[in-house]
């Protein structure tokens, strides 16, 4: 059984964020014989409260810190010895690389420059049982057409400060496996949803604001489209990857989920007025189109069928499923909305989408 593989000590990066803190979970208890350090600066979109559930485990230990801080990573590596690093920790968000580019080179790609170079001092050529996962984005292979999919061999094509900063970590991490053996697989994952996600991205923000009864920002004509995928089903994929998947691969991870922007917003306005027992189509009155944002991509969608093949993963729920799960989280979590959406995201906001 998986759980009962050998002991081994992980560094996950990003682990209070919204896709990281589901791994973190996943991980600390489905393998209790491992030791998961969790390393993150805690930025805006860091929340230990993510992580309540496993906070106090015993095979669990969190710092607080920036992968772009080379003295303390290569404090950690020599401390801790790993013999894996998932790493997730990443600026996300495309609005806010439109606004910061710096930022997003910065931690990025100096951050992932900084792990790879610890990792490789720390093991040097003594590879065997040990691994560096680099969790990517679909976003670096630019925009599609109204038909076609990403695949694993899809040419690079960034079209925003994110999606290049991203793409150039990709690369780099695939030149450490070429230069000097680092032992390394990738995966480009589509857009993610669920628990503990930040309101800044689609669904979170307009399940906020449809609580709040405020306006729900579309960009352009709302006919872009993206696939989506349920988190906790990309935490399980992650898994598969670390420990399944080949030496030099990239998996391609995807909810098999197409959506047009509108169409998405339509369906979650109908499930709050039904779970708010509000009026039907009420919510869908708060949509309002807003100014497009630079360089947007039309269509993202993943062809997922490789790490269907090779490692047997498939999305365990139907966006239904997924986005009435969500909902009902934020509904019952309303504390933790309102501590995540009060300060400078207010501020963020406000500059971002009036």
């Amino acid at each position: 059984m998986q759980n009962q593989r050998p002991n081994k000590t992980i560094l996950i990066t990003g682990g209070a964020g919204f896709i990281g803190s589901h791994v973190v979970d996943f991980f600390v208890n489905k393998y209790p014989n491992y030791t998961i350090v969790n390393l993150d600066a805690l930025t805006y979109a860091g929340n230990l409260e993510n992580l309540k559930a496993v906070e106090n485990k015993d095979n669990y230990t969190f710092i607080k810190g920036d992968i772009t801080d080379e003295k303390l990573v290569n404090e950690i590596f020599s401390k801790y010895n790993f013999e894996g690093v998932i790493h997730l920790a990443a600026e996300s968000h495309v609005d806010r690389s439109i606004n910061d580019p710096l930022a997003f080179v910065k931690t990025n790609i100096l951050g992932t420059m900084v792990l790879l170079q610890a990792f490789k001092a720390l093991w040097q050529d003594n590879w065997e049982g040990k691994r560096f996962y680099h969790i990517s984005t679909d976003e670096v292979y630019g925009s599609l057409g109204e038909t076609g999919l990403f695949t694993e061999t899809t040419p690079y094509n960034p079209n925003s400060p994110y999606s290049a900063s991203k793409a150039s970590s990709d690369h780099f991490v695939r030149a450490y496996g070429e230069t000097y053996g680092l032992p390394y697989v990738i995966s480009n994952c589509s857009n993610n949803y669920g628990p503990f996600h930040f309101p800044e991205k689609l669904i979170p923000l307009f399940i906020n604001n449809i609580i709040e009864k405020r306006p729900l920002p579309v960009y352009g004509d709302g006919n872009y489209t993206r696939d989506w995928l349920y988190v906790i089903d990309h935490a399980r994929a992650i898994d598969l990857v670390f420990h399944e998947g080949k030496n030099a691969e990239t998996y391609n991870i995807g909810g098999f989920n197409e959506w047009k922007n509108i169409d998405l917003v339509k369906v979650l306005c109908d499930k709050m007025d039904e779970k708010l027992n509000r009026k039907k189509g009420e919510s869908q009155e708060l949509i309002t189109y807003v100014k497009d944002r630079p360089g947007h991509d039309l269509r993202y969608a993943i062809d997922a069928s490789k790490i269907n093949k090779e490692l047997g993963w498939k999305p365990s729920v139907t966006f239904e499923e997924g986005l009435s799960e969500t909902i009902d989280w934020y509904l019952n979590n309303e504390e933790w909305l309102s501590n995540v959406t009060s300060g400078a995201y207010k501020k963020y906001y406000k500059e971002q989408y009036l």
